[in-house]
């Protein structure tokens, strides 16, 4: 499907760094990212795991209050008829009830958790574009431009959950207490299929909101175009970007690890890994013209260089000879980059650097050898041989030079 995103062009959330295109690709540029910026994706996780700390306090003092209601309520078979006449269903009713206060307040917990995610995601963001850069001051400044794009899908997020949730708590109440649950079952069945479709929106809505400035309406619209317009990418990233999450949930000695990467990067790498494929698909279909500004460029370049070259050689010549004019020198390109390096790197990275530039050497000897007959350096060197050698001729009745080479005078 051919997406229809112009409207986002040229209106990056990018207030203190340059977003650009990168020629290696997004997924290698990440990985490098990954590799040596660990300790400040490490220091971001840490971030956003205290805005988290209200969210897993609420989940806890669930699980307490539920585990405490065991001790007061009849569930021991021992209880019998004069005491209590009707448990069906009180365990089910109970958990309803406690889900229905704390998963209410898990919708709270969502503000404060987006203040580190609407942080975290600005820095990730910008640690991909600058490849290393990273302060504090712009966590915070992050916070400023990106929170109310993160509150809004956050707050869908939860609000459907605790939507499922209770509405299974329902489902199982009908169930035990005899009645038909059919319609119980049929309404768990659509608010569970609902919520992971408005799960994978609002995760849209959520990079759209904090990479672009656009109005309301275009970024629910925006967001739903890039949807669907990339499903089977965006259900692949979804569930790579859950990783950590998965090992949560399988149990065991699994879900320890789980715990352990959640503490020490988790989260940072659920943001790595989304902004990383969604910067991928605006370079694709919403800034396209940052390549072809690119090529454009050299084009152009190349263009202004295919100029006759005996004028080119007379236009150099009026500047006075020069050995770094006279000789073939290769144009800076992509190809003859170092590789980048952050404040932190390795001693792969420091041998990757001179390999580069013994390459670059090699390069350099290798143009000027297969450049060095053009026409233009050989019209150039002409003139200053043909020049000089006349000027050098010219001389008065005591021997003596009448002229000095000079700019000023060598095309008269």
């Amino acid at each position: 499907m051919a997406l229809n995103v112009p409207n986002l062009e040229g209106n990056e959330i990018a207030d203190d760094y340059t977003r650009q295109y990168v020629p290696k690709g997004r997924w290698s540029d990440t990985w490098g990212v990954f590799k040596s910026n660990f300790l400040k994706l490490v220091l971001i996780n840490v971030f956003v795991l205290i805005t988290f700390v209200p969210g897993i306090a609420i989940i806890f003092f669930r699980s307490m209050y539920i585990s405490g209601l065991g001790l007061v309520y009849p569930f021991n078979s021992s209880i019998l008829y004069p005491f209590y006449p009707e448990v069906a269903g009180l365990t089910e009713r109970l958990t309803l009830s406690a889900d229905l206060l704390f998963y209410a307040l898990l919708i709270v917990a969502g503000f404060i958790a987006s203040i580190g995610l609407s942080g975290a995601t600005y820095s990730i963001r910008k640690l991909i574009n600058t490849h290393g850069q990273f302060s504090v001051k712009g966590f915070f400044h992050g916070i400023k431009v990106c929170y109310f794009n993160t509150v809004l899908p956050v707050t869908f997020v939860t609000a459907f959950m605790f939507a499922s949730l209770t509405i299974g708590d329902w489902m199982r109440v009908v169930s035990a207490t005899g009645g038909n649950a059919a319609g119980a079952v049929t309404a768990y069945v659509f608010i569970i299929i609902a919520t992971v479709l408005v799960c994978i929106y609002s995760a849209w809505l959520f990079a759209v909101g904090t990479s672009y400035r656009t109005s309301f309406s275009q970024l629910f619209k925006n967001s739903f175009v890039l949807m669907i317009g990339t499903p089977i990418q965006t259900i692949f990233m979804a569930g790579f970007s859950l990783i950590p999450v998965w090992f949560v949930m399988i149990g065991g000695f699994m879900q320890v690890i789980g715990f352990i990467i959640f503490i020490l990067f988790g989260f940072s790498m659920i943001l790595l890994c989304w902004n990383a494929f969604t910067q991928w698909t605006f370079d694709a279909y919403v800034n396209p013209n940052l390549k072809a500004a690119k090529e454009e460029g050299a084009k152009k370049n190349a263009e202004e260089n295919q100029v006759d070259p005996q004028q080119r050689a007379r236009e150099l010549l009026a500047a006075g000879k020069s050995e770094l004019i006279a000789r073939p020198i290769m144009p800076v390109t992509d190809s003859g980059r170092f590789t980048s390096l952050g404040k932190t790197f390795t001693r792969n990275d420091l041998k990757a650097v001179n390999e580069n530039r013994e390459k670059l050497y090699s390069d350099v000897a290798a143009y000027e050898e297969a450049h060095k007959n053009d026409s233009v350096f050989v019209e150039y060197n002409k003139l200053f041989a043909e020049r000089e050698k006349a000027l050098q001729s010219e001389t008065d009745k005591k021997g003596k030079k009448k002229n000095k080479i000079s700019s000023d005078n060598l095309l008269k």
